[in-house]
């Protein structure tokens, strides 16, 4: 390879690199009808999509406490402002892992569906309207020991 060709193809990996660093967000996937029965845990669209007002550069968009609308067995809902419009997703889990997640969120499954809403630009709310942020969440965190082993 020449030279010129190898720093052609340096920077168009570079390109592509930056380019899929600062690709948009992607949105929270939604679990199929036909597969909500035997899945485990069941992403649904909740119909009550809001207007957003736009943030302007001189007034940022402040955090208001949106209305949730939680169907019956959903744990938590996420909710995303997505092109102008605030979108809310039922997060249901199974009876058991629902159960589990209840009496302990601290626990892996019950976080990690947190942490995927989070990843797709959304904020986590429990049924009830509370916010789970990343404080409570660190307190969940101290509830649960980690062991760790050291080498010598």
């Amino acid at each position: 390879m020449s030279h010129s060709t190898l720093q052609r193809w340096a920077l168009s990996a570079a390109v592509a690199i930056l380019a899929a660093c600062a690709a948009p967000q992607s949105p929270l996937p939604i679990t199929a009808p036909a597969d909500v029965k035997d899945a485990a845990v069941a992403r649904r669209p909740i119909d009550v999509p809001t207007p957003v007002q736009p943030a302007t550069p001189n007034r940022p968009q402040p955090l208001a406490q949106p209305t949730i609308a939680a169907p019956a067995g959903a744990l938590y809902v996420c909710v995303a402002d997505k092109q102008g419009t605030q979108t809310q997703t039922a997060i249901e889990f199974s009876p058991k892992v629902g159960a589990l997640c209840k009496r302990h969120p601290e626990m892996g499954p019950c976080q990690y569906e947190r942490d995927l809403c989070r990843s797709s630009g959304g904020r986590v709310f429990a049924a009830s309207g509370q916010e789970i942020t990343r404080q409570i969440e660190d307190e969940y965190d101290r509830k649960v020991l980690r062991v760790r082993f050291r080498a010598n």
